[in-house]
């Protein structure tokens, strides 16, 4: 094994930790995404500590000496401590592992550094070096995995079929990490991945979704989302959008690949943000397709109300990969289904009527919007692309001088339906709906200017045509 001298060494934490350790008379290393970032020269705050012995009390004694409070798992066998400058270090004795073909939650027995080193899931995660005094920072490698962090490649320490059917996370984790380094996986480990498909069966949904997550907020997902389709695992996953896949021909009229359309999109948006929902909007904002999906004489292939469908799709695809069922669920939803409103104002004369109706809409949600729509700019023809930005500068300046003007996201109506009741003594009915609709509408028409006074005055117009006599004379309020 050979000495390297990459590892960050200087802050202190380890040099307690190799002291606490020959006091007890144990031998501790740091394994696994610690030392792989740093012979990459990644900024890493996950440790990773594997101990020949007792790692709880390790960890309890290093605790001490730092004064950090430990976190202790006792049905996991691990302790964690935050280290003063933020970083989180885990220790954990060195175990074997065997599993039962039913579940991916291993039988763990008491082992070795190498014992450990050969349950871990790729060779770039198996490397280690050492906290002891004599050969602190030797660095222990017993399957090749700096040759292969050196080559960008992705590979398991054992054979792949028994790796991924012990645990099949670890398919879509080697996915991930291509698709977050960068890197290829070998072709005798991604064939193993085909091969043990139907092992994602045994698990949770939690797991799958949350590294679905961190493929979706890497430098390009579509890397990993292309291998998840070419190793046959997206259309278990996510069959939403794989359904996207192919093209149609009729009367020699095709419609371009909306599967490769939506990898375009994705990377396009992570190129201006880092926002996970953002992303996932990105991803399923034409999954209404092949459901809408018509060929018309004479206009050629449509997708009329795709993103209507498209909308309504998006809570079951959060359930069945128990994702949250709230405001980040609506939030996407919401994008789906607005998502051609803007494009819709560029191929249009872009009124005033129009965009205060998208700001209304969309809320504090239309940069969001916006960003989706530019995104999903991806035609090869750079006049059409140049286009269609240049139209969406200016729907952004009409937005914003609208919104100037109007006050309309997050639009609250000046005249509410409990006022409507006071001025005529009558409880929630229709008439009550009718004049609230009516007010907006004549807001968003520019009819009347978004305040109190021409409020109520539309107000008692409309409730005349009703019918309706006042009880009470509504004073207007004094400015706060």
């Amino acid at each position: 094994m050979e000495n390297v001298d990459l590892f960050r060494l200087d802050n202190g934490l380890f040099g307690i930790v190799s002291e606490e350790a020959e006091a007890m008379g144990v031998k501790a290393y740091v394994i696994g995404g610690y030392v792989r970032d740093c012979l990459l020269g990644r900024h890493c705050k996950d440790v990773d500590i594997v101990v020949e012995g007792d790692g709880l009390a390790l960890a309890l004694r290093v605790g001490k000496r730092v004064g950090s409070r430990v976190s202790v798992f006792q049905r996991f066998g691990t302790a964690m401590l935050k280290a003063a400058d933020g970083t989180e270090v885990e220790f954990v004795g060195a175990r074997k592992e065997s599993y039962h073909p039913s579940s991916r939650k291993p039988s763990v027995s008491r082992g070795t550094l190498e014992d450990d080193q050969r349950r871990r899931d790729f060779t770039v995660n198996a490397l280690s070096f050492s906290l002891q005094k004599e050969d602190m920072g030797r660095l222990y490698d017993p399957f090749n995995g700096l040759e292969d962090l050196k080559n960008g490649l992705i590979r398991t320490p054992l054979d792949p079929d028994s790796t991924f059917a012990d645990d099949p996370l670890r398919m879509i984790r080697a996915i991930r990490f291509a698709s977050v380094l960068s890197f290829s996986i070998v072709p005798e480990t991604f064939d193993a991945i085909g091969r043990n498909r139907a092992r994602l069966s045994i698990l949770s949904a939690e797991r799958i979704s949350e590294e679905m997550h961190k493929i979706l907020l890497s430098p390009r997902p579509s890397v990993g989302l292309d291998l998840l389709d070419r190793a046959t695992l997206l259309e278990l996953i996510l069959p939403e959008v794989s359904c996207l896949k192919g093209v149609e021909t009729m009367e020699g009229r095709g419609h371009k690949d909306n599967f490769a359309h939506t990898l375009k999109v994705v990377d396009n948006i992570s190129l201006t943000t880092d926002k996970l929902w953002l992303r996932w909007a990105a991803l399923l904002h034409d999954i209404g397709k092949p459901a809408t999906k018509r060929y018309e004489k004479g206009a050629g292939w449509t997708f009329h109300g795709h993103e209507v469908v498209g909308a309504r799709m998006v809570p079951k695809v959060f359930k069945y990969l128990r994702m949250p069922l709230n405001e980040k669920m609506k939030y996407v939803q919401k994008l789906v289904l607005l998502h051609l409103r803007p494009i819709a104002l560029v191929q249009d004369e872009v009124t005033d009527s129009a965009v205060r109706r998208l700001l209304f809409d969309a809320g504090d949600d239309i940069d969001d919007l916006m960003t989706l729509c530019e995104a999903d700019i991806t035609s090869k023809n750079d006049r059409i692309v140049e286009r269609h930005r240049k139209n969406f500068s200016i729907v952004r300046e009409k937005l914003v001088e609208v919104e100037e003007k109007d006050r309309l996201r997050n639009f609250q109506p000046p005249v509410t339906g409990e006022m409507i009741m006071a001025e005529y003594g009558i409880p929630p009915c229709r008439q009550v709906g009718i004049i609230k609709e009516h007010i907006k509408e004549a807001i968003l028409d520019g009819v009347i200017e978004n305040d109190r006074e021409a409020a109520l005055g539309l107000m008692r117009k409309k409730a005349a045509e009703l019918g309706l006599l006042p009880v009470s004379g509504l004073r207007p309020q004094a400015d706060s």
